[in-house]
């Protein structure tokens, strides 16, 4: 069979869990007040619990998943997951109570960790000196969706609070029978791993993945730097506000510009870029762009500036899938789908982390009472931990060792 074709389900599956959270935040406010009948604040407050379900779902399941993946097979444990997933966004589109919007965003948390098994299926039919490169589609699907997702809900949502939830269950359906019928299974008995419980949560599978060399640092740059990328969903809708005076259409627009230069970076260019640099010096210059794009939004005061340095800021991105492909040369053929598993619960823990830490750091230096009025200091706090990553980088014995990274 045509390999592009499973490629094409994978991506499609990445897409749908970034559209996920995209796709129901446009209506979620007016979803929650109906179902409640409280007002818009305690609807933010419901939002902010259902979002933080939906994030520790996939902190745990991530591993789990993965490991499931490397015992079963991919092909299973995606087609179960779109089944599951089609039938979270029904649940959802005629839920009437809060308490089915939790079991649904539990369900639909569960679900969305297996970016982490599609990760894995494309570690198995990549050659090694390909793998950063594939990574780099699933960022692209990534940056599709979340593209696609607040598009697609805010024009749904004019048919409705529901709509968004039967579209999705549709799109997700629709894959299920596509996959079903194209999808070859990647897992044989040569690379097949026994399921273990102790290896199968996100502790477990972190303790044993970072027996690998190097890993452990590895897997530590990959969580920091995703504190300090997550800067951009995390605070900019504030930060655009504040310092430039933004409204909601100005906001959408910039971040959808945001993702669709994440979708070209990492779709079209990072092959290229890796064929020039190779991974080692990708992620060093992914983590420099990084820095001097933090720094400069820093004191930026200029929206059309900000908006102008948008190229800028989605090259930064080769950083992620070259160190992805990395880690991935470095673990067992058995064991991509836990490494991917643990990959996707350091990301969940981030999401659950970095919106904390951002938008504190923008009350400090936005409030009244503030010695400093700087509203882009939660950008300049990326810088100082994008910068720690390179240090760490640079300095990791493993990769100075292995002439194979560069």
């Amino acid at each position: 069979m045509d390999k592009r074709l499973p490629i094409t389900f994978i991506l499609i599956s990445v897409v749908l869990d970034s559209m996920g959270i995209g796709l129901i935040m446009p209506v979620m406010p007016d979803l929650i007040q109906e179902v409640d009948g409280q007002g818009l604040g305690a609807a933010a407050v419901w939002g902010g619990i259902l979002a933080t379900i939906f994030a520790a779902m996939q902190f745990i399941f991530g591993p789990t998943l993965g490991s499931l993946s490397d015992r079963f097979g991919r092909r299973p444990v995606l087609l179960i997951s779109l089944a599951v997933m089609a039938f979270d966004y029904v649940l959802m589109a005629v839920a009437g109570t809060i308490t089915l919007l939790i079991i649904g965003r539990i369900l639909g948390g569960i679900t969305a960790a297996t970016q982490s098994t599609a990760a894995a299926y494309m570690a198995d039919i990549s050659e090694p000196e390909q793998k950063a490169a594939n990574f780099g589609l699933i960022g692209a699907a990534f940056g599709v969706g979340f593209v696609l997702g607040p598009l697609m809900g805010g024009m749904l949502a004019e048919y409705g609070t529901r709509a968004p939830f039967w579209a999705a269950a549709g799109l997700a359906a629709a894959n299920f029978i596509f996959g079903y019928f194209i999808l070859p299974e990647t897992v044989t008995d040569a690379i097949r791993r026994p399921f273990e419980w102790r290896r199968a949560n996100p502790m477990g599978a972190f303790k044993h993945i970072t027996k690998l060399p190097g890993l452990g640092r590895l897997l530590l740059i990959t969580f920091v730097y995703a504190v300090g990328f997550f800067v951009y969903p995390g605070v900019w809708a504030y930060f655009g506000a504040e310092q430039f005076g933004w409204g909601p259409g100005m906001i959408g627009l910039s971040l959808g510009a945001f993702g669709i230069g994440i979708a070209v970076v990492q779709g079209l260019l990072m092959r290229p870029i890796l064929a020039c640099l190779g991974e080692r010096n990708a992620v060093i210059a992914g983590l420099a762009i990084d820095v001097l794009a933090f720094i400069l939004l820093g004191f930026i005061q200029n929206g059309w500036i900000a908006l102008a340095l948008t190229p800028l800021t989605a090259l930064g991105s080769i950083a992620g899938p070259a160190l992805q492909g990395i880690m991935s040369r470095k673990a067992a053929d058995n064991q991509q789908g836990e490494l991917q598993g643990t990959l996707a619960s350091i990301n969940a823990v981030a999401t659950i982390v970095a919106p904390l830490v951002v938008t504190q750091t923008f009350w400090y230096f936005t409030k009244d009472d503030a010695a400093v009025y700087l509203p882009g200091a939660p950008f300049l706090l990326s810088a100082l931990l994008t910068l720690g990553c390179i240090v760490m980088f640079l300095t990791s014995p493993a990769l100075q060792r292995s002439k194979s990274d560069a």
